[in-house]
């Protein structure tokens, strides 16, 4: 097929330059049906194959393969033959050839096949709908490339978007990524889900869905309502679908360097607002303007948000640990029960007596398996009846790397003076101020302890309370502005005579004032 460069040299050769068209075959070394269609039109023709190339080796087989795919179509899906599958049985039956004849020729069926896909432009009217999705993305946590969940929610109208990380995708961390939007963007009328297990228990014939009762639950809270798409339908939530991979080109790339999730979804928050100032292709205004007057329209917050924490009851083990997802989590000793009810939340475990409303203990939530995650102070009254135990304690040798120096001088200073267990016990002692006071007070304490020649607990709280509970600046003289009788007290004359006068007894037995 000749460019349109080459058709512009034959036809200039030919009307301009007067040549023959045997002299431009000679020349240009075309055919005279290829100079001829040129000098019929400066336009380029496109190259039509008139016959099927033959393929001797391919050809019988045709027949069969377009066969197999039209059985295969009528087949689950999971159970469907692969490309790969049929130039198996297609060798079965003598085929010689070579399996990637087989998978072009079955690329150009299904190709063939394959209808155009078209959409309808949709509209929304503010207020009314925000689409929601997960996705996965990258980021650099703690000095680690760790790959994450972000949960996206997308406002229809003015298309103003909130992104968040999770470690994973499970139900407090969908809930939580709810409260946040809800939090930050308002609240629509109408949230359009694809259908997520946390959310959809069945898919039933239709757009009828049997939901999760704790979704139920949710969208209850806040009155919600909601739509699910049709399965392997995403264009249905094309805006959100959209919306991740822009998240992730855009807010993740390059890689985010975070310490933590905390620090990464503030990230995460300043680049959604930094988004605000976009205008979207075709529209007049840009997000954070569509946004202003989508916002009245928008519900406001419930009185109080929902509890996205999942409840758990867990019986406690020998060590006073819980074990949740096969991960142990420490208990104060002297506040364990049998059974103790855990709230999980997507970066915490919240511990609780049976009997009490407050959690006795809050742990940072570990994803890994079979971990051991202790609290030192947990231990330390089991420690102060066994301070033998107080070397081997795992939650103390965890602990004491990370000690200030200070901590070491006490102890041996302690040990030196009360052998025999009694300084590891007063030790320990110290240790438990720890339950109430922050740890640089009493770091500063220890330090004064040890400088002042007094290592030992009492001499501690001494130090501690001096440091929380300083001295009272007291008053240059009292204020008798009230009492008018009591201004010239100490204020009079000495008279020695009033004074011999007393010690005689006085007038009548009673002293004069003067």
């Amino acid at each position: 097929m000749l460019k349109v460069d080459k058709i512009e040299r034959i036809r200039r050769a030919y009307y301009v330059e007067g040549k023959s068209m045997r002299q431009i075959e000679r020349e240009h070394h075309h055919s005279w049906r290829t100079i001829k269609k040129a000098l019929a039109s400066a336009e380029a023709r496109e190259y039509t194959l008139k016959e099927p190339r033959k393929a001797p080796v391919l050809g019988p087989y045709r027949k069969r393969i377009e066969g197999l795919l039209a059985e295969s179509e009528g087949m689950p899906g999971k159970h469907r033959l692969t490309g790969r599958r049929i130039y198996e049985l297609l060798r079965e039956e003598g085929y010689a050839g070579s399996e990637s004849s087989v998978l072009v020729y079955l690329w150009q069926l299904r190709k063939a096949k394959r209808k155009v896909k078209v959409y309808i432009p949709l509209e929304f009217e503010p207020g009314e709908d925000a689409q929601v999705d997960w996705g996965e993305a990258q980021v650099i946590l703690a000095g680690e490339l760790v790959t994450v969940q972000i949960f996206v929610m997308r406002l229809s109208y003015s298309r103003k978007i909130f992104v968040m990380a999770f470690p994973t995708q499970r139900q407090e961390c969908f809930y939580a990524g709810h409260v946040a939007a809800f939090e930050y963007l308002g609240i629509p009328k109408r949230l359009i889900y694809d259908n997520l297990t946390t959310a959809v228990k069945r898919v039933v014939r239709g757009r009828n869905r049997e939901e999760q009762e704790r979704f139920i639950l949710f969208r209850s809270h806040y009155l919600l309502e909601s739509r699910f798409c049709t399965p392997g339908a995403g264009h249905e939530k094309g805006q959100v679908e959209g919306g991740v991979g822009y998240a992730r080109r855009n807010f993740m790339s390059p890689l985010l360097k975070a310490d933590d999730f905390e620090d990464l979804n503030a990230q995460l928050r300043q680049r959604c607002l930094q988004d605000d100032q976009r205008r979207v292709n075709r529209q007049p205004q840009t997000i954070g303007e569509a946004w202003e007057k989508e916002r009245p329209l928008l519900r406001s917050l419930p009185a109080q948000a929902f509890d996205y924490s999942r409840p758990l009851t867990v019986r406690l083990n020998g060590y006073s640990q819980v074990v949740v997802e096969t991960n142990r989590y420490s208990v104060p000793a002297d506040r364990a029960a049998k059974q103790m009810r855990v709230r999980l939340l997507p970066f915490e475990v919240k511990i609780y007596h049976p009997e009490e409303k407050e959690p006795v203990a809050v742990h940072r939530r570990c994803y890994g398996r079979e971990q051991d995650i202790l609290n030192p102070l947990h231990y330390l009254p089991l420690l102060v009846q066994r301070p033998g135990a107080f070397n081997h304690a795992k939650a103390i040798r965890q602990w004491r790397p990370a000690w200030p120096e200070t901590y070491e001088r006490l102890l041996s200073e302690l040990e030196r003076r009360q052998p025999e267990g009694e300084g590891v016990r007063q030790f320990i002692e110290v240790l438990l101020l720890h339950r109430k006071h922050p740890a640089q007070q009493i770091e500063q304490a220890v330090a004064q302890a040890l400088e002042h020649h007094c290592p030992h607990p009492d001499g501690i709280r001494l130090c501690l309370r001096q440091l929380t509970q300083p001295e009272p600046d007291l008053p240059a003289g009292l204020d008798l502005q009230a009492h008018p009788r009591l201004k010239n007290v100490a204020r009079q004359p000495l008279n020695l005579a009033d004074y011999n006068h007393l010690l005689q007894g006085g007038a009548n037995g009673q002293q004069s004032v003067a």
